[in-house]
């Protein structure tokens, strides 16, 4: 179910080190550019890809991906054209894991079936939704499981012990460790902090935990890595995205490079940290 995910981590354990998991919304600011982008991640160091589903109301994100996902609105992508772009994606790279990362409502509005069945045709390996909690696991991750999706579960610093259990029950692929209580991009995370968690949430469980929100450099990637089985970068990203567009939010000469740029450095601080155990 998880086979490309799965093969991701073990070359990343071969090498003694984290995973790179990059962030970008899809359709932002176009779709060709986009879909230039997310074949621009793995060639610049990126080892598994997020890709941002367009929502009007993203409650989990920050500033940054908020405005991304108006700007693929405004371009007119849709689920649809998600899910094309990561055909498209497939037809040169197989190897990559591709998770599809945003809110239930479009998922809901496409029809979980039908969904389901696109996606795994398409070459989507894995689903983080953020607002459907475990209580509501018949919705759509256990569906999707059973489509052989992994439904990649987000725990919290506020996710204690009691409720770790529910949040990890059906989870696959990896564990996302949100390390602030915030929204996506405000905050830098206190890495002794994040090490203790990362111990925790390892010892009820034997999938990667990943960690995400607030990393931005090369240096931050390199902190978390040291404890983490890998590490998510989304808004820099985003920003630097943003940072290169030109009047009307138009994709400039040099967008795609921009964004590959950063990987090459987050890539660079990952793969120069050897990972050591977390702390329990």
């Amino acid at each position: 179910m998880t086979a490309r995910i799965d093969a991701a981590f073990a070359r990343c354990r071969a090498e003694g080190r984290a995973a790179l998991v990059t962030y970008v919304m899809a359709g932002d600011p176009d779709p060709e550019t986009s879909l230039k982008v997310l074949e621009a991640l793995p060639k610049a160091g990126a080892d598994i890809v997020e890709f941002g589903l367009p929502f009007t109301d993203p409650m989990a994100d920050g500033p940054a991906i908020q405005a991304a996902g108006l700007r693929a609105l405004k371009a007119g992508q849709d689920l649809r054209g998600t899910l094309a772009l990561v055909r498209r994606f497939r037809e040169g790279d197989d190897r990559t894991p591709v998770v599809l990362m945003g809110y239930y409502n479009p998922i809901h509005t496409y029809g979980v079936p039908r969904f389901l069945e696109d996606a795994g045709a398409a070459g989507i390996d894995g689903l983080i939704v953020v607002d459907l909690p475990p209580e509501e696991d018949d919705e759509l991750c256990l569906p999707a499981r059973e489509k052989g999706l992994a439904f990649i579960r987000l725990a919290t610093p506020t996710t204690d012990d009691k409720r770790l259990p529910a949040v990890l029950a059906n989870t696959a692929g990896f564990v996302y460790y949100v390390s602030i209580t915030g929204v996506t991009g405000s905050a830098t995370p206190d890495f002794a902090k994040v090490s203790q968690a990362v111990g925790r949430i390892s010892a009820h469980t034997s999938l990667p935990v990943v960690v995400g929100f607030g990393v931005k450099t090369g240096a931050h990637a390199a902190e978390i890595a040291r404890g983490a089985d890998g590490v998510v970068v989304g808004s820099a990203l985003v920003d630097a995205l943003a940072r290169s567009l030109e009047p009307g939010d138009r994709a400039g000469s040099g967008t795609v490079e921009a964004v590959a740029a950063l990987v090459r450095e987050l890539a660079e601080g990952v793969r120069s940290t050897t990972k050591v155990p977390a702390e329990a």
